[in-house]
């Protein structure tokens, strides 16, 4: 029988699903929409990159501190604000009427979104029982998912038969029940006396990330402020550089960089990042191709990447038992390599190509994606001490959301340049300047590849339970 307190953490547990859906749909659900934005603003459809980049890059900067400030205001009360935050910044998202204004107040809906769905997690962490965290974290994790595979197509029904701020309008009923579920299910925490605040790391990294997001927007111009892009880069490295080198010396860093010297963890988050980086530019760029190339309407464009995260869900029941079947080296080779065809193979799609290989293709794509997903996400942790999971866990999502932020900037600067590049192969249809940005990305998929390799063979066989049902029915020697 189900006490109260099990329904009540069940409950806890679906509304902080709820938002991580609302904010994982809110960083997806532009790029099909992008075209139809450009057009309201008198930008190209590419310009739109910055504000879902700004949005998911607030998200990387400001995640180390949800959790001092969860500490220093209470789980309850910072989760609260920021359900509020979040809506009251999707209202100004829709009433928007630059580009401008749009960028801004897209950083205000990741400052909610921030300190939303961490503090979320943790309110629910500390009150689930170890039996069923398996559970918890399932309900946590699945919005990922299912958000992507509804934003593509949600945003082309909404841009064909609404307008685009329709998009940021439906966060507003969802917030307003967010809120006053939270007011309920929320319990109140003792708040404690947190460490000092790493203001010095969190400048240099806010700064340092800013001025490079900056300069890769200025690079995926049609036509770049080529000595002020230069320099925002060069500060840009430079201050992140410092952000590096003072973490790495003061006793309480923003981010704790100790767990880069753990193999599994350094693999899944350098080679691991690239991977992610590309990932996240596909999403972007093929509704464009799909719009802008191939002449599609947007809920052709959203149903055809319907397809690609399709594929993320089918596969994800067999990505563990291949795991343990031929473990985390081979199949992150295997998702590599499927990942970087998976992009190359766009450079053959053209406006007639069978609608049967373009579904195979996207679903080939999507399968490829979710298993290499899964494996570095799975590794990452393999080796690292209990008591350091907290700073790594901290780390490895402020990481990850830098990766996916900066994707979608590589995505619209891999088309910027596949202009002038197909123009020197004497082709000036829009086709080709996809075609070439897909060939890049695809090489840049390969890169990972080098860190992989130098991957032990038995890396991560501590957490596969194939390798530790063999060690149980060993015979003793």
């Amino acid at each position: 029988m189900t006490t109260r307190p099990d329904r009540r953490h069940l409950a806890l547990t679906l509304l902080v699903a709820g938002t991580f859906f609302m904010e994982n749909l809110d960083g997806t659900i532009l790029a099909t929409a992008a075209p139809s934005m450009a057009r309201s603003f008198g930008v190209d459809s590419a310009a739109i990159s910055i504000t879902i980049t700004s949005y998911l890059l607030t998200l990387a900067v400001l995640i180390p501190l949800s959790g001092w400030l969860s500490d220093r205001f209470g789980l309850r009360r910072v989760f609260i604000l920021a359900i509020a935050l979040f809506t009251i910044a999707s209202a100004l998202c829709a009433a928007s009427t630059s580009l401008t204004e749009l960028t801004i107040m897209r950083v205000f809906q990741g400052i909610g979104g921030a300190m939303m769905v961490p503090v979320g997690r943790l309110a629910v962490l500390r009150v689930t029982e170890k039996k069923d965290l398996i559970r918890a974290i399932a309900w946590l994790t699945w919005p990922a998912l299912a958000a992507p595979v509804i934003a593509p197509l949600l945003g082309g029904l909404i841009t064909t038969y609404a307008t685009w701020p329709w998009i940021f309008l439906i966060n507003i009923p969802l917030g307003i029940f967010a809120f006053f579920a939270a007011l309920r299910l929320v319990p109140r925490s003792e708040i404690a006396r947190p460490r000092a605040l790493d203001w010095l790391g969190l400048l240099l990294t806010c700064a340092g990330i800013g001025a490079l997001v900056y300069a890769g927007d200025l690079l995926a111009a049609r036509s770049p402020q080529w000595v002020l892009t230069l320099v925002l880069a060069v500060v840009g490295t430079a201050l992140a550089a410092l952000a590096v080198r003072h973490m790495l010396r003061t006793a309480h860093p923003l981010l704790d960089l100790r767990a880069f010297r753990i193999e599994t963890f350094r693999v899944a988050h350098a080679g691991g990042s690239m991977f992610r980086l590309t990932i996240s530019a596909v999403p972007f760029l093929l509704p464009l191709f799909f719009q802008d190339a191939l002449g599609w309407t947007p809920v052709q464009a959203g149903s055809a990447v319907l397809v690609l995260f399709a594929g993320n869900l089918v596969i994800k029941p067999l990505t563990t038992p291949m795991l343990q079947r031929f473990g985390f080296r081979r199949v992150l080779l295997g998702s590599t390599l499927g990942a970087a065809l998976s992009m190359a193979l766009v450079i053959g799609l053209a406006d007639g190509t069978p609608l049967l290989l373009l579904i195979i293709l996207m679903f080939f794509s999507g399968v490829t994606r979710s298993i290499g997903f899964t494996a570095y996400n799975t590794i990452a942790f393999a080796d690292v001490p209990s008591e350091e999971m907290t700073h790594a866990n901290t780390l490895a999502s402020t990481v990850q959301q830098v990766a996916a932020g900066f994707g979608v900037a590589v995505g619209a600067i891999a088309l910027s340049v596949g202009e002038p590049i197909a123009r020197m192969w004497g082709s000036s249809d829009p086709e080709s300047a996809f075609h070439v940005a897909f060939g890049i990305l695809a090489l840049l998929a390969l890169v990972p590849i080098v860190e992989t390799l130098r991957l032990s063979q038995s890396a991560g066989d501590n957490i596969r339970p194939a390798q530790r049902a063999r060690k149980k029915i060993r015979p003793a020697a």
